[in-house]
């Protein structure tokens, strides 16, 4: 049970994040309901229409989850990497480490805030893929399941990203060349059945094709992969990128040195 004085700070920071984003909603939550909307529009509409059928839905209803999820996991990871940046180049950061509460309050809030971001981004593309497909849900408790663990894993690699910045150019770096990447190779856009064997081999290399085959199959019942292969490979790196983020918040690195 936690003392209440946590559970404060925790709510705090919950609410601090949360309003952040949504005092500058016109540059937070509408620019990816237009970029989705534009996505859906050419690769949805235009191109869709001379594909045709991939795994047995029409190539609209196939792309859309996997753009929801792209969604959720730039709008998550963002959040937080720009967030706690600022704070700790304000200097504002030391007066959460030297407040009366442990160092998981603090990552727990701001993963908070960046889920909150993630999914009501994802909510509003949803919303947007209304006006272009019939949606449907297969499995309801694995489409909200997948998407929390996705937000969650990947606000905790935009905090990582932030504790290593030192300039504003750093918080850029990652997305561009690491994150993007590994998004549009993630099977957004096609079923790896598609791929030669050597490129099938390679994208299981890619953990964002686990998140996006998950959620795809909470929509449509489909997936390239086991779904208990894609959980576990989310909870490993939440895991792993959870402990690492406590180890480096409390050694203090890029924040004291």
């Amino acid at each position: 049970m936690l003392n209440r004085k946590y559970i404060i700070a925790l709510k705090s920071i919950w609410l601090k994040e949360i309003n952040r984003f949504l005092r500058i909603w016109v540059q937070t939550l509408v620019p990816p309901a237009i970029t989705m909307t534009l996505y859906f529009v050419i690769f949805g509409n235009l191109i869709g229409q001379r594909i045709g059928e991939m795994e047995g839905f029409s190539y609209m209803a196939f792309i859309v989850p996997g753009l929801i999820m792209m969604s959720v996991i730039t709008n998550s990871y963002s959040n937080v990497a720009s967030s706690f940046f600022s704070a700790k180049m304000q200097h504002n950061i030391e007066e959460l480490l030297v407040a009366p509460v442990p160092n998981y309050i603090i990552i727990w809030g701001y993963i908070g805030g960046a889920v909150a971001r993630g999914l009501m981004v994802g909510f509003i593309v949803t919303l947007v893929s209304l006006f272009f497909v019939d949606l449907k849900i297969y499995n309801l408790l694995i489409l909200i399941s997948s998407v929390l663990c996705t937000s969650i894993l990947f606000a905790i690699a935009g905090l990582l990203n932030a504790i290593f910045a030192k300039t504003f150019d750093d918080i850029s770096i990652i997305p561009t060349f690491v994150l993007t990447p590994l998004t549009y190779l993630g099977g957004v856009f096609y079923s790896i059945s598609l791929l030669p064997d050597f490129w099938q081999g390679i994208s299981h290399f890619n953990p964002v094709f686990y998140m996006i085959n998950a959620f795809r199959y909470g929509f449509l019942g489909i997936s390239d992969v086991p779904i208990g292969w894609s959980f576990a490979v989310i909870f490993t790196f939440i895991i792993v990128g959870y402990s690492l983020v406590s180890i480096l918040l409390k050694k203090g690195v890029g924040i004291r040195s």
